[in-house]
């Protein structure tokens, strides 16, 4: 099984190696000519207002993880359809009931999951 990998590792270990070359060699090789204007921070055309290092609420964290949470249990619904289907088209039989109960203990706890931050007002913008 390792060496079903072995091609994978290669290429990660080619493109890593490639990465890190060709910015050393742009770190190096390629021209420094630091104006004024190029040192200069630059936001979307406009000159930047206020501190660069503000304070952001953890509400913001805190939703941001709760997306990211809640997204990646939503992408296990994809390849559990595929499977799903699979097993309801095969001939084992109980499969197709058995993946559908795990998927809804899934769902039900994913659901548990929403409500409680719902209800602790994680989801509120005061």
């Amino acid at each position: 099984m390792g060496v079903a990998y072995l091609p994978i590792l290669f290429a990660v270990l080619i493109a890593v190696v490639f990465s890190l070359a060709f910015v050393g060699l742009s770190k190096y090789f390629g021209p420094h000519r630091p104006t004024a204007s190029k040192e200069a921070v630059y936001e979307c055309g406009v000159a930047p207002v206020g501190a660069a290092n503000q304070r952001f609420s953890v509400k913001f964290y805190l939703t941001a993880v709760l997306f990211i949470l809640f997204d990646l249990e939503a992408v296990f619904l994809y390849p559990w359809a595929v499977v799903f289907r699979d097993y309801v088209y095969s001939s084992v039989s109980g499969a197709g009931i058995y993946i559908f109960t795990e998927m809804f203990f899934f769902l039900g706890v994913l659901f548990l999951g929403w409500y409680y931050v719902l209800k602790r007002g994680a989801l509120d913008w005061d």
